[in-house]
């Protein structure tokens, strides 16, 4: 991954980001850090995505789109299937083939069944986050890695996990972030580790 010079982010972008909701820079960077290595785009210019089947067939299911579900399931089992861990998603570099099959059956909730950008924000949050419709957060997570922040930032204070930064409790806020699942990857020493780093220079 290696985001486009006119894409990325600057240091000032984050400090403003993390000044308008009050967290320290470095906590920011140390969420960057750990969601996406640092960078939020391919270096073809698209957005680093990942495409999470559990999250497709839940959407499909809540939308009453049984049978396009079931036909995913039957023709690309592994783009739908109703539990978290059933399967291996694959390398981050073939994310967009994924997204681009899942789209062939249902666009929007292909779309909304991916975490995007720096701070891998999941499209279905797009509501929630003020965002005017689907396809103007998809627009925003394709402009620059700035605008990718923006959206982390909104999730961030939406759901209300300023203090878990503030306070620096990395297992409240890995928890809050990512799920139960954040154990797993040791999503909550990653972060402490990389806030330390970050917060030394």
């Amino acid at each position: 991954m290696a985001t486009p010079a006119n894409k990325k982010l600057i240091l000032a972008q984050i400090q403003t980001c993390a000044d308008s909701i009050g967290v320290e820079r470095a906590a920011l960077q140390a969420v960057i850090s750990v969601e996406t290595s640092g960078s939020g785009f391919y270096s073809d210019g698209k957005p680093v995505i990942l495409f999470e089947p559990h999250i497709f067939y839940r959407l499909l299911t809540q939308k009453g789109l049984t049978k396009t579900r079931n036909t995913v399931m039957q023709n690309r089992p592994d783009l739908c299937y109703p539990k978290w861990g059933s399967r291996k998603y694959g390398s981050s570099a073939i994310q967009p083939d994924r997204l681009n099959a899942a789209s062939q059956y249902h666009r929007e909730s292909a779309l909304e069944a991916c975490s995007w950008g720096l701070g891998q924000i999941m499209g279905y949050h797009w509501r929630n986050l003020g965002y005017p419709s689907l396809q103007a957060f998809v627009n925003a997570m394709y402009r620059d890695e700035a605008s990718q922040l923006d959206a982390m930032c909104r999730f961030i204070k939406t759901n209300k996990l300023v203090d878990e930064l503030q306070r620096h409790d990395w297992a409240t806020f890995a928890y809050r972030y990512n799920g139960a699942g954040y154990k797993t990857n040791q999503y909550d020493k990653k972060l402490a580790d990389a806030y330390r780093r970050f917060a030394a220079h």
